[in-house]
């Protein structure tokens, strides 16, 4: 596993050069089937555009799968540059589709990679980032008694809590970071944390807001 960028919130921006716009949508997707629904979506929104140049950056158990595309703007102009910024950027989970009204003036391939550049850093900008770290979701199981001192503790160790169902025993889900693990672990058994019962551990990523 590793750390990477997504984003929290899907954001149109659009920027104007020699009378073209090109219109960028950046969207959070997690299979490349979702991305292939929003690239139609945008086709089926913008029909009368000249082109829905596309790149995206989706992470699996495999790695990570990269698409580009320059829907019939000169090679390397479009969707390769998008490509490369997302890379930059460290970037995954995300498509951005940037959808261009021709103006009749011809920019030149110069002109397009710095156009399609442009819109596509300012669609990141305007995003909200969410880092993508390491770490565990923990179910654990406490008594009534002691929720409110959980709680206590967990605001005070930046953990965060997902959920918590009341049964006969209290349920806690919880995510905390890889780097936190062996602490939290360590204030249980020294029973700083008290009457905690670990039920399932899994290892997956967790996301922070990342502050601009």
């Amino acid at each position: 596993m590793k750390e990477y960028y997504t984003i929290y919130n899907d954001v149109q921006t659009e920027i104007t050069e020699k009378k073209s716009k090109f219109i960028a949508n950046i969207y959070k997707v997690e299979s490349v089937e979702q991305a292939e629904e929003k690239i139609k979506s945008i086709k089926k929104k913008y029909f009368d555009a000249k082109h829905h140049c596309i790149a995206y950056r989706i992470q699996d158990n495999n790695g990570i799968i990269e698409k580009f595309s320059d829907d019939g703007e000169p090679s390397g102009t479009a969707g390769a540059p998008m490509l490369t910024i997302l890379q930059k950027n460290n970037l995954c989970n995300v498509i951005v589709i940037v959808t261009r009204y021709f103006g009749g003036i011809l920019l030149g391939t110069g002109g397009l990679v710095r156009a399609y550049s442009d819109v596509t850093l300012n669609v990141i900008k305007e995003s909200i980032l969410v880092e993508k770290v390491e770490g565990l979701q923990i179910k654990l199981k406490t008594k009534y008694s002691n929720l409110e001192i959980f709680k206590y503790y967990c605001k005070k160790n930046n953990i965060k809590i997902i959920n918590i169902e009341y049964q006969e025993e209290i349920i806690i889900k919880i995510e905390i970071e890889k780097d936190k693990k062996e602490i939290f672990f360590k204030d249980i058994e020294d029973k700083k944390i008290k009457n905690i019962e670990i039920l399932e551990l899994e290892n997956r990523y967790i996301e922070r807001i990342v502050e601009k």
